[in-house]
């Protein structure tokens, strides 16, 4: 008896359970008898059936599903190519009435704010889309004039949809279905409405995706729209690093100087620009690479050679080890510095290590090493 009893008891803990896992979207939907509406869910993978149910002449419906676990997800409610949108963040019931045709417009919905918003921006959205399509259908609009016209909606419903709705709540679902809207287009494919290199999208982006990550650190969801934002911004910064060091060469092979200050042996503070006069060979260089010896050689030749005649050399040196400088540059005549972060690199676009360059007497960059056949030639022609 006390088996049964125990047996009972469990059996009731667990259905209670079971109950408590679950969430509920139940409602009414007129003018759909005999209808099919079905209940999907909107992975991440894909759309995922998960009900169905032929409404009768109320139209009346329940649907009881398994709880999403690590946070907020999207499902829809469906009767022929009339698409529901919803939100579910855990157990809740949510109460649908509709009316058919033109269910995913004509629909109220209780038990959810974040489905209440996903309402009002699916309307917004439904709105924008028929100006979309009149604006592509008008024929007076050609070209540039139709591209303009089409930005302005968009810009100006995005500038809504991003103050009055992701930036109130970026943790929320709906701010979520916001940034995964689309455009469907009359002669080209489908489009995202928020693009992640627009400045202003970027930072929509963002907010949500850092929020999701704190409020739901387990929901595959908000790691997936984390890792395309931290994909996009480390592309981004490659290509601004890569833009700048383009730059930076064209500035070098052009004219003037990108002056350097950095301290020497002694503390002091020296510069390129303070050369203005003198012909310099500016000198990238590292101490620790076993060919130093032999080229710190060769420079001295040349110093000893040209310094009376107006040469000077400003050396750069990229060593970590402190130390090993100061006891490398000791006896060294010309002017030595100290930049371990390597930042006069990224500068003159220096990829590698040693590398060098001559500056005229203007304080105007001439050619680097690859430039270069004959040093001496050239150090005598700018002298």
């Amino acid at each position: 008896m006390k088996k049964l009893v125990f047996a009972l008891m469990g059996l009731v803990a667990m259905t209670a359970c079971q109950k408590q896992n679950t969430f509920t979207v139940e409602g009414t939907i007129t003018g759909a008898q005999d209808s099919t509406l079905y209940l999907y869910n909107r992975s991440l993978t894909g759309i995922v059936l998960l009900d169905s149910a032929v409404l009768d002449v109320d139209g009346t419906f329940s649907f009881s599903q398994q709880a999403p676990t690590g946070g907020p997800d999207l499902y829809v409610l469906r009767i022929n190519s009339q698409w529901l949108n919803l939100s579910i963040d855990s157990t809740e019931t949510v109460t649908v009435n509709a009316s058919m045709p033109g269910m995913a417009q004509n629909y109220t919905v209780s038990g959810s704010d974040n489905c209440e918003k996903i309402r009002q921006l699916s309307h917004k959205h439904s709105l924008l889309q028929q100006q979309v399509f009149a604006v592509e259908q008008n024929t007076q609009l050609m070209g540039q004039t139709m591209a303009d016209s089409l930005s302005r909606l968009i810009n100006q419903y995005k500038s809504d949809v991003i103050t009055n709705y992701i930036f109130q709540e970026p943790q929320s679902a709906y701010a979520y279905f916001a940034l995964s809207q689309t455009l469907n287009h009359l002669y080209w494919a489908t489009s995202p409405i928020f693009e992640m290199e627009d400045s202003l999208d970027g930072r929509a982006y963002r907010a949500v995706a850092t929020c999701w990550k704190e409020y739901y650190p387990q929901s595959e969801r908000a790691q997936q729209l984390y890792n395309m934002v931290e994909r996009n911004i480390t592309s981004n910064r490659i290509a601004a690093a890569r833009q700048q060091r383009f730059a930076e060469e064209e500035t070098v092979i052009v004219s003037d100087i990108i002056d350097l200050t950095l301290p020497d042996l002694s503390g002091t503070i020296r510069t390129l620009s303070e050369l203005r006069g003198k012909v310099v060979l500016l000198d990238f260089h590292l101490f620790s690479a076993p060919e130093s010896g032999e080229r710190i050689l060769k420079l001295r030749e040349l110093y000893d050679r040209y310094h009376d005649r107006g040469l000077e050399i400003y050396q750069v040196s990229i060593d970590q080890d402190a130390h090993l400088w100061k006891q490398a540059v000791s006896s060294l005549p010309w002017i030595t510095v100290y930049d371990p972060d390597g930042e006069s690199c990224s500068h003159y676009n220096v990829q590698t290590l040693p590398e060098f360059f001559l500056i005229d007497r203007n304080n105007a960059l001439q050619k680097r090493s690859t430039q270069i056949d004959d040093l001496e030639k050239e150090i005598e022609s700018l002298l």
